[in-house]
């Protein structure tokens, strides 16, 4: 008898291949997409708020949305899903801790040793 793993979840890739004859050169699944769409905006709504202008086709902001997304993407694994990367990053960057400018030797105090002698 052969047992199968659930090793079957890790391996589907829900992956938008193009449309019906045509395939995409690139195999992206779709929550990279989703990602993608969100990052989009974000980066207009950035650039406008530094230049008040809006462009009529942003290249940068795409440029720098498919490079996030793919740099996003290179952390995430079935384990690990894209809003926890994200979660992560923002929480790393927000509270890193502070160098420790000062090294403690630890205290030992004697008072605490209880040494008991054996009967022999």
């Amino acid at each position: 008898m052969r047992l199968r793993t659930d090793d079957d979840i890790y391996r589907a890739r829900l992956v938008y291949l193009g449309p019906p004859g045509y395939t995409l050169p690139i195999h992206l699944p779709y929550a990279q997409y989703g990602v993608f769409i969100l990052l989009v905006p974000f980066y207009m709504f950035v650039h406008w708020a530094f230049t008040f202008n809006v462009e009529l086709f942003p290249a940068w902001e795409i440029a720098l949305a498919i490079v996030t997304t793919s740099f996003i993407f290179r952390y995430v694994d079935p384990d690990r899903p894209a809003r926890m990367v994200v979660r992560t990053a923002l929480t790393d960057w927000r509270r890193t801790r502070e160098p420790a400018t000062e090294q403690r030797d630890p205290r030992l105090i004697a008072s605490h040793i209880r040494i008991r002698e054996e009967l022999a």
